[in-house]
């Protein structure tokens, strides 16, 4: 028989996981629209189908871009690639930082030398930082923008992720198996790292953030894709000149890079576990 309290602890429960999906809901239905648009744009993405910065209307919902092609189109075909590399460069930006974070905790040694490189490459602009990357490698197309926007990312993620596993690190359990003869990689993977769950869940919403901004950046500057490719960044530049003639050519793909950034960090933060939703703010 089911007491009041078991019902009610029920309830709670349901309430709270339909509550996580509402929240990461957004984040699903966006970038599963991203990666579906290419196949679900009414027109080509290089077809002019009305006038150059034509009012919404007719053909073309959103109106035309300054060669008349379709901004509802362009729109639809613009997100996959900005989805793909953001994520990407979150992954392999949070994979990298947790390794070297909880390294440099357990070998001191070479946790100095991390720290410092890591204190180097702070100083550069991530603006500049894309720049020198990208010129320097003309040929690197999305690669280019992708080795940047890593190589950009780990510092702050290291610290972070460092300052996480210190408290962790000098635990008795890890001093326990590092006398036992455990290895490294046994230490970093079976004992520090599946106690960062949280830590690493927030630094990955937070990475995929900064990735979205910083290849919106580099599409923006036209280091990556290049015209005639749908990409969002790169219709915000080249429609601002006409922003007042058609607004939506500039302000959807604007929109669609706040919203697409706010929703992941939003689901990244509604995965966190109850226990490190405190250290999220902190971040």
């Amino acid at each position: 028989m089911t007491t009041p309290a078991i019902a009610a602890t029920a309830h709670t429960t349901g309430v709270r996981r339909r509550g996580r999906v509402l929240r990461m809901l957004p984040a699903l239905l966006l970038a599963a629209l991203a990666l579906a648009g290419p196949w679900l744009a009414p027109h080509a993405i290089d077809a002019p189908v009305t006038a150059p910065y034509a009012e919404p209307g007719g053909e073309a919902p959103l109106g035309g871009d300054q060669l008349g092609r379709d901004v509802l189109s362009r729109m639809l075909a613009g997100g996959r690639e900005l989805v793909v590399t953001s994520l990407l460069v979150a992954v392999l930006v949070t994979a990298a930082a947790a390794l070297l974070g909880v390294i440099s905790v357990l070998r001191p040694g070479v946790g100095r030398i991390i720290e410092r490189t890591a204190d180097v490459l702070m100083l550069l602009p991530a603006v500049l930082g894309i720049l020198l990357v990208t010129l320097s490698w003309p040929d690197g197309g999305r690669l280019a923008v992708v080795t940047a926007s890593v190589v950009l990312g780990v510092p702050y993620a290291v610290r972070l992720v460092a300052g996480a596993a210190a408290p962790v690190a000098a635990s008795g359990y890890v001093a326990a198996a590092a006398v036992g003869g455990e290895r490294l990689w046994h230490l970093v993977v079976r004992e520090v790292l599946p106690n960062l769950r949280a830590t690493l869940l927030a630094l990955f919403g937070l990475r995929f953030v900064a990735a979205v901004y910083l290849v919106a950046t580099a599409g923006f500057l036209q280091v990556g894709p290049q015209p005639p490719a749908a990409d969002w960044a790169l219709m915000i530049r080249e429609n601002s000149p006409g922003i007042l003639l058609n607004p939506w050519a500039v302000l959807a793909p604007s929109i669609a890079i706040g919203l697409l950034a706010m929703s992941v960090n939003l689901a990244a933060a509604t995965l966190v576990p109850p226990t490190g939703r405190k250290a999220v703010p902190a971040l």
